[in-house]
């Protein structure tokens, strides 16, 4: 076996339940910044991500990528949102990992 495989396998495994959790969670977080089925929720993030742009915003831009996916509850749809949420769940895996074993002495 490769040496950096050998000793950044935890890093990798727990990159990967990060991704796979930040994508599960993602919808319901979509959902708590304003972006709903039934439209963008009054005076939450999502209003104010609107309003940035004169309430008017570009067709596949981030207000209109988020609200689809909040509109449909899912991620999967949109290839930019499940890359945002999985590289950002990826990234904080392995500094979870990594900080673990920092404190455990390893």
């Amino acid at each position: 076996m490769y040496p950096w495989v050998k000793n950044n396998s935890g890093t990798v495994i727990a990159g990967t339940v990060g991704a796979g959790v930040a994508i599960v969670a993602a919808p319901s977080i979509i959902s708590i910044v304003g972006f709903t089925a039934t439209g963008i929720a009054a005076k939450s993030t999502a209003a104010w991500m609107m309003s940035c742009y004169g309430g008017a915003t570009p067709a596949g831009g981030i207000v209109a990528t988020l609200q689809t996916a909040g509109a449909t509850s899912t991620i999967l749809g949109s290839s930019v949102v499940t890359t945002i949420c999985g590289s950002v769940g990826a990234a904080v895996g392995g500094i979870v990992k990594n900080v673990g074993r920092r404190m455990v002495g390893r």
